[in-house]
């Protein structure tokens, strides 16, 4: 969406051009705190464009179970990276920051303010600080590798990797044959490939982060809440246009939260109320899991708000960082 035109352009960018970032558990309130934050900046005169960081809002078919934000909660400001892939793609992080490099590269081209708003981790330090350039894996050791008994992988990881092994859930099947087909197809550890990031832009920018973390009870009842809306407003035909298709369903977007729950709902053996139940868990869960990942993965000194939000508060936390975006 196009936003109005104003008189006046923020300057071309000195030194390190700013970047904004909105990052926390979904329905922490990141979204209305981007237009705001766009908002406050086009106040002064300058351009803000929101930039989505949230891995199943880039689904074009999942615009109801992702919350991605309508046109009327968009305001006017330019959105980008929203609802742009097709479910028939696996989209990832890799080809997630190359595409916002791209988008924050224009803004500030055009002289304004990239605004990144999103809850998926790897996604955001992905862009920030690179991706290991590990190469393509040997499929003959890959099949070898996943053919083993998660037990016998982490023996086989504690002799090959024993740094690695050291740090995994012995359990943790997923991880453990990742990092032994690493070591066993490229001959280095898995610390070797993480040591060795290229193409984050942390350092070629000026980031003004803000990380939600409301309160818990606070969190898991919006969560709850917004299901219940999702459900009333939707979801199951998004489900139901998306099951049509006969996808993969190991594809991320069938994957996503809502679309498995619903997909049992629909196929019969779960009525609907269940269906929100689950979904309602699956989400809390996964809120659970992003709040203990931004409250302890990310630099200690970015700005933190631990209190619920609501009109007041998002319009004194978008004058609050408006000033670290004008400096540029």
């Amino acid at each position: 969406m196009a936003s109005p035109s104003s008189s006046f352009r923020h300057p071309p960018f000195q030194g390190r051009p700013p970047v904004a970032l909105i990052a926390g558990p979904t329905a922490s309130g990141k979204s209305a705190l981007a237009v705001a934050l766009a908002k406050a900046v086009e106040e002064t005169g300058a351009g803000a464009v929101v930039i989505n960081a949230d891995a199943s809002q880039v689904y074009a078919d999942l615009a109801i179970l992702s919350a991605r934000p309508t046109d009327e909660e968009m305001a006017g400001i330019p959105h980008h990276l929203f609802g742009h892939i097709d479910a028939a793609e696996a989209h990832n992080a890799a080809r997630w920051a190359d595409e916002a490099r791209a988008v924050i590269a224009a803004a500030h081209t055009a002289g304004d303010i990239p605004i990144l708003v999103g809850g998926t981790g790897l996604h955001i330090r992905t862009l920030l600080d690179g991706i290991s350039p590990i190469p393509e894996i040997d499929p003959d050791v890959r099949a070898a590798v996943r053919a083993l008994p998660v037990a016998d992988a982490h023996a086989a990881l504690t002799r090959e990797d024993p740094d690695t092994a050291a740090r995994l859930n012995p359990a943790d099947t997923t991880r453990i044959a990742r990092a032994l087909e690493v070591v066993r197809s490229t001959g280095h550890p898995l610390g070797h490939w993480h040591a060795a990031h290229t193409g984050g832009i942390a350092d070629t920018i000026t980031l003004a982060p803000l990380i939600l973390l409301p309160p818990r009870d606070w969190l898991r009842d919006r969560c709850d809440q917004r299901l219940v809306q999702m459900f009333d407003r939707g979801a199951i035909t998004e489900v139901e246009a998306l099951l049509a298709r006969n996808l993969d369903p190991d594809l991320p977007a069938m994957r996503a939260i809502g679309v498995p729950q619903i997909a049992q709902y629909l196929a019969g053996a779960i009525d609907r109320s269940e269906a929100l139940t689950l979904t309602q868990a699956a989400t809390r869960q996964y809120a659970k899991r992003q709040y203990t990942w931004f409250r302890n993965q990310l630099p200690a000194d970015w700005l933190r708000h631990a209190e619920s939000l609501n009109i007041d508060s998002i319009d004194q936390l978008a004058i609050l960082l408006r000033p670290k975006l004008l400096t540029g």
